[in-house]
């Protein structure tokens, strides 16, 4: 993951609908979660979760597939380590981290 990708992801997770959303498919990895699902285990109209889902998509974070008539949505784990990774490429200099 370079700046620019990181930069992105870390926007989309700053709005706490967007991170639980992200959170929420994390938890259900890999399988992922119906539009509908999501909204209703969160509490998110279906025209906020949808622009939600949109900018994790955009983000890169999550993913979508048609399954019959439905979306399901899921976290893309990949980019998550590979933003975890980026976050934490040079932590304590290359030296094993200590409390």
């Amino acid at each position: 993951m370079d700046t620019k990708q990181t930069l992105a992801a870390l926007a989309a997770l700053a709005q706490e609908s967007r991170l639980a959303v992200f959170r929420l498919l994390v938890q259900n990895a890999p399988d992922g979660l119906a539009a509908s699902k999501i909204g209703e285990r969160l509490d998110i109209a279906p025209s906020s979760l949808s622009f939600h889902l949109k900018e994790l998509s955009h983000a890169g974070l999550i993913a979508s597939r048609q399954d019959g008539r439905f979306v399901i949505y899921s976290a893309d784990i990949a980019a998550m380590n590979g933003l975890i990774g980026f976050l934490t490429e040079n932590c304590c200099g290359g030296v094993s981290c200590k409390p």
